[in-house]
């Protein structure tokens, strides 16, 4: 099973491939960032994600995707532009029939490191330790997606009571 897990942000998404294996291990394929300057007008940044997310499934075919569950802060014009970089990922996820779920950010970062409230350098720490890598090819902005990737594997492995993912999307 691959496991797509993506941060969605209109100017910086963090992407993190993590494969299960056959024999139960886990093992890290790929991470980065989807980047767009902040002189790009939104419609050019949705396009580039949705362009970056398909070269990531033409690439890795995961079975599936973890999101990041979105927070409503104060702000309502970032709720809507974070709004806009959700939709252009989810539809390419449609387009290509990638499953995707949603998880908390202090679960995917309980799943990763035992704490909801983990930064982004502990958890590149914590997973560079865990998977034998360099903390150098982690980047941070990568790491939240990773954890989302690993709690999606973990929670399909080991099911909790009242279901084994998180919110479908």
């Amino acid at each position: 099973m691959v496991v797509l897990g993506i941060d969605p942000a209109i100017r910086t998404t963090g992407y993190g491939v993590i494969e299960l294996t056959p024999s139960g291990k886990c093992k890290i394929l790929d991470c980065g960032v989807i980047a767009n300057s902040q002189k790009l007008p939104h419609t050019e940044c949705l396009r580039r994600l949705y362009g970056g997310i398909t070269e990531l499934i033409s690439l890795w075919h995961p079975d599936c995707a973890a999101l990041e569950e979105p927070f409503v802060g104060k702000n309502a014009k970032t709720a809507i532009i974070l709004g806009m970089a959700r939709g252009g990922i989810l539809s390419a996820l449609a387009n290509h029939q990638i499953p995707a779920y949603a998880y908390n950010p202090s679960v995917a970062k309980r799943a990763a490191t035992g704490s909801g409230g983990a930064d982004k350098s502990r958890i590149a720490f914590l997973l560079s330790a865990e998977f034998g890598i360099s903390v150098d090819q982690i980047p941070l902005d990568s790491t939240d997606a990773l954890a989302l990737a690993l709690c999606h594997i973990q929670r399909v492995q080991y099911p909790i009571p009242g279901g084994i993912t998180g919110k479908p999307l």
